[in-house]
């Protein structure tokens, strides 16, 4: 019998030497926080499920093949999973959110669960301000290019065109911009779901 309480490690261990149960245990346990980042960036429960789904099929699969090595990250790893799947979806429907301009933007439009809680509102109030403080703690030309790329879809040749640099700086800065967002979350240890 397998301990409701045992660790995300032990579960995987037990679920590759076959014992089913302690998958459902995993999944149980992740399930709220693995749907609601899915929610908050498909804003669809349909789509929400599928990709959860999707999520959990991949995970299967590669715990089956034994090639799971993330040990005592399960959820890190899971995440990362979703995340992917909800990128594909989006290249796969074309659909990222769109805004006319930079002031446009409201970060609302993009974490909008569905719900009028008060502690739903303050939770998105707060996630509102941890992100808009990351943005603002990069330089200039990496917080342009990001906000250019993400919320405004424009082409890493539109922004050279308009920053009036190469494609591949651009696309240097982009890049820069994501990993000194990831460096900041980590240091701060910020959940942003």
């Amino acid at each position: 019998m397998i301990h409701k309480d045992a660790s995300d490690a032990v579960l995987v261990k037990e679920y590759m030497n076959g014992k089913e149960s302690a998958l459902e245990i995993l999944i149980e346990r992740h399930q709220q926080r693995i749907h609601g980042f899915i929610f908050s960036k498909v804003l669809d429960r349909d789509i929400t499920e599928d990709v959860f789904q999707d999520t959990f099929i991949k995970v299967i699969r590669t715990l089956k093949r034994g090639k799971y090595n993330e040990e005592g990250k399960f959820l890190p790893w899971v995440m990362r999973i979703a995340h992917n799947l909800v990128i594909d979806h989006f290249r796969r429907n074309k659909r990222m959110p769109k805004f006319q301009s930079r002031n446009d933007f409201d970060i609302f439009d993009v974490i909008s669960d569905g719900e009028d809680s008060i502690e739903s509102l303050m939770i998105t109030d707060q996630v509102h301000l941890d992100v808009k403080r990351l943005v603002e703690e990069l330089p200039q030309d990496q917080r342009d290019v990001l906000t250019m790329r993400i919320y405004k879809e424009m082409s890493f040749k539109e922004i050279a065109e308009i920053t009036d640099v190469s494609i591949n700086t651009a696309l240097g800065r982009m890049r820069y911009a994501l990993i000194n967002l990831r460096k900041v979350i980590e240091k701060h240890n910020i959940v942003l779901t």
